[in-house]
């Protein structure tokens, strides 16, 4: 029986061993926005622009709405987490050229690495203003950042693939 406070000492003694090297939730989650910010822009730049209008269904978004989304997303989601104000911008339409959505998505995604960059995890369980007045914590936002990067890349890699174009994410890397 002796057994058990002393297998409880040596755990707590090693936690914060195991704690100290992970690394912080920030740094991951900065990891995470540049990669999904150079497979989106690499998905909008492989994309011809004569798809931009694509959709697989009338009811669904068209390829240039997500990039759109995405870059509308990118100013709210990384100015609220990073906790400055996004930069002021043109309203654009998803009719504009691939080339103007394009370089706007970069700048969203330049946007949120200057935004993120001071984010550390000491405030994680800040509660943020966040859609239709309610509130949600730092984190929570973080994680709805990353599911709709991911859930956005996702749908753009099948748009890719219904018009014979490879995702940036299924090719082999360059040697």
């Amino acid at each position: 029986m002796r057994t058990r406070p002393a297998a409880l000492l040596l755990v707590l003694a090693i936690l914060p061993c195991i704690a100290a090297s992970q690394p912080p939730v920030a740094d991951a989650f900065r990891a995470e926005e540049a990669r999904s910010a150079k497979n989106l822009i690499a998905a909008a730049q492989d994309m011809p622009a004569n798809k931009y209008g694509y959709k697989p269904t009338p009811a669904q978004m068209s390829f240039a709405d997500i990039v759109l989304h995405l870059a509308e997303g990118n100013d709210f989601f990384c100015g609220t987490i990073g906790g400055v104000k996004a930069p002021d911008r043109s309203k654009l339409a998803a009719t504009a050229s691939k080339d103007v959505l394009l370089a706007r998505l970069t700048a969203t995604f330049d946007f949120c690495g200057q935004a993120l960059a001071k984010v550390d995890d000491s405030k994680l369980g800040e509660e943020l203003p966040f859609f239709g007045g309610s509130k949600m914590t730092r984190a929570r936002i973080m994680i709805v950042a990353s599911d709709d990067w991911g859930d956005h890349y996702s749908q753009a890699a099948i748009y890719m693939r219904l018009n014979g174009i490879l995702p940036p994410t299924a090719r082999k890397p360059a040697p």
